[in-house]
Order: structure tokens, then C-alpha cells, then sequence
């Protein structure tokens, strides 16, 4: 049973606009997102949707939101370590997988932005992604022969404008729920069985894993140091925004939902497969000021795992991943026959 959104009606509404409701699945926390400013319609999500995949946002029309966020591998970036903008351009970073932002509070590896809304404007506006800027975008959406049309019929009025892209892309990003797993049916006691091995890997995980990776969304939010440096040049991590001497080296943590899918691993892509990361965590964990208390207790680095563990983790971890995320029609590619 999993139920992402109802459709419903309401006086508030303008005539032929449903309104869609988050229904949020009962082992989550509550949603973080501004639902109240932001009412979710179906005209909103079509919109989105569109505006996801087209790249009109760049500057050269070349590249979309989804060159870097592919539904197939939940939204994140199956090909490169770092991902492409504009003429080909590197990025810093290995693009996230983009699922259940309407329960996150802070967004990108360095927790840059507090605001899903507001997440479009850096891929946008930066010159190693779409290097646009947003006037530019707004006119030659008012330009084309569809886009009026659409935000008229998601938002009422005639004219395109920011607020309107930002907010129905964030229609579109919130409705993209993870929680369809063969966990979430377990825990839901909806008639999933999880095998022995599967529930030793959970055991496991439960004790050596869910400091950081909590709750059903598999993280807690916060932005910590797991000892992949000794030094953060040129990415300094949470210390970006904060500028703070104990923030360097620190990335917001992951969720593992999906995370048989969405590699390569960790803020800038090093490890290819689930064994490499475990494997830094037993043996590769390196001392730095800010490492996180967790990885050097007693005086011991990392996490200790046997090679019989890690497998038990990683077969636990493979039940988190969401096919009906990955192939939900409502979130392909509307240009696509």
C-alpha cells in the first residue's frame, strides 16, 4: 500500500485545477515543506514536469534538470563522477538522488540552500551546470508557443514568472516519494518477507549504520566528516556556506534509499560499488580535526565489519530500492512517445 498523492476538491480552488494532497506513508516524519504556500494541483505538476526535462532553463538549450537526474536510477547520475553542464563544462560534485525533498530542510552536499523552492536557482544561475540567469529563462518562456498556456492553467494570469517556475518545480520534486521498497512493505506489514540474511544485514545496520543514516528515511539530516581526507581542497564542504573552521569537510548525509542504484558514491563520486564504501569504513577512515566522533571511538578509526557483515549490510541495503519510484509514468519524460 503506498499512496502518494489524492486528488481532491476544494472552493479554494480555481474551476478545473484538482488538488492533490500529500499523503504521507505512515513509517516517514512529517513533511518539511511549505505545502500551505505552495498548493500542489495537477497543472502545477504537469508544468513542472516539463520544466524538469526541457532545456530551455539553459543557456544554450543543450541541458535539463534531468541530464543529471535520470528517474530510471532515482534521480541521480548513473554516468559521471562529476556532472556535466553547458559545453561539456565538469562540476564539483556528484549529483545527489533527488527523492522525498518534501521531508528535507537543507539541500545540496553543503546544505547551501534551506528551501526546496529555491533549489533551482544554483543549477540554473551556475556556470559549470545550465549558466543561465533568470530574467533570461522567464522571457523565453513567455516566448514559446506552450509555456504560457501552461503556467496560465496551473496559476492563473498571463504572464510567466519566477516564483511560478520555482514553484511548479517544486510541484513536481515534491511528489517524488520513496517509499515503495520491499522494507517499506515489510515494516508496513503489508506482506513483504524479508529473507534471514536480510534481516541480519538490518540487525547490522541498526547498530553500526543508523547514527547517521536514521529513521525511514534513511538519514538524519546532518552534515558530518567521514574520513575521506586528510585536507578539503578545493571542496571544503559545509564550510562553503558557514564558513566555519569545524564545518570543513563535512557533507550533508545521504539517504541510502535507492542506493543500489544511485552509484557513484559519496559528494564527489569516488567509490563505484556498496564493497568500496563499506570497505573505506572498515579500513580507510582517515583522522582530520573535524572527523566525526562516531568513526574514532576508543581510539579506533571507522567502523569495524567483517567481510561477512558488510554482505549481509549491503544485501539489507538492496531492499530499499524503489522500482515504483524508478518507473512511475507520472515522472518520466513528457517529451518521450
Amino acid at each position: 500500500m503506498l499512496m502518494i498523492v489524492v486528488a481532491c476538491s476544494g472552493d479554494h480552488i480555481s474551476p478545473g485545477k484538482d488538488l492533490y494532497v500529500l499523503q504521507k506513508p505512515t513509517n516517514f516524519p512529517e513533511p518539511r515543506y511549505t505545502f500551505e504556500n505552495n498548493r500542489i494541483t495537477k497543472e502545477g505538476i504537469e508544468l513542472g514536469r516539463a520544466l524538469f526535462y526541457d532545456p530551455i532553463l539553459s543557456s544554450d538549450s543543450s541541458i535539463a534538470c534531468a541530464n543529471c537526474h535520470q528517474q530510471v536510477v532515482a534521480f541521480g547520475d548513473p554516468v559521471h563522477r562529476f556532472s556535466k553542464g553547458v559545453g561539456d563544462r565538469d562540476g564539483i560534485r556528484n549529483a545527489p538522488a533527488l527523492q522525498n525533498l518534501a521531508f528535507q530542510s537543507h539541500f545540496f552536499w553543503d546544505g547551501g540552500v534551506t528551501h526546496l523552492d529555491f533549489t533551482p536557482i544554483n543549477a540554473i544561475t551556475s556556470e559549470l551546470e545550465m549558466a543561465e540567469n533568470l530574467s533570461s529563462v522567464v522571457k523565453k518562456l513567455q516566448r514559446s508557443k506552450t509555456y504560457p498556456k501552461k503556467f496560465e492553467k496551473a496559476f492563473g494570469g498571463n504572464n510567466v514568472t519566477s516564483q511560478k517556475l520555482f514553484f511548479s518545480l517544486s510541484q513536481f520534486m515534491a511528489m517524488l516519494i520513496s517509499a515503495d521498497s520491499r522494507y517499506d512493505r515489510y515494516v508496513r506489514n503489508e506482506g513483504e518477507v524479508l529473507t534471514s540474511v536480510e534481516l541480519e544485514g538490518m540487525k547490522l545496520f541498526r547498530v553500526k549504520c543508523a547514527t547517521c543514516h536514521a529513521s525511514d528515511l534513511f538519514t538524519d539530516g546532518s552534515f558530518r566528516n567521514n574520513g575521506l581526507d586528510v585536507t578539503f581542497k578545493p571542496d571544503s564542504g559545509r564550510a562553503r556556506i558557514t564558513e566555519l573552521i569545524g564545518d570543513r569537510g563535512k557533507f550533508k548525509v545521504p539517504s541510502l534509499r535507492n542506493v543500489e542504484l544511485t552509484a557513484p558514491y559519496m559528494h564527489d563520486g569516488r567509490f563505484r560499488t556498496l564493497t568500496q564504501v563499506l570497505n573505506h569504513y572498515a579500513q580507510g577512515v582517515i583522522h582530520s580535526e573535524t572527523l566525526d566522533p562516531t568513526l574514532n571511538q576508543n581510539e579506533s578509526l571507522g567502523i569495524a565489519l567483517t567481510e561477512e557483515e558488510k554482505s549481509k549490510i549491503i544485501s539489507f541495503v538492496k531492499t530499499l530500492t524503489d522500482k515504483t519510484l524508478t518507473s512511475d509514468k507520472r515522472f518520466s519524460n513528457p517529451f518521450l512517445k
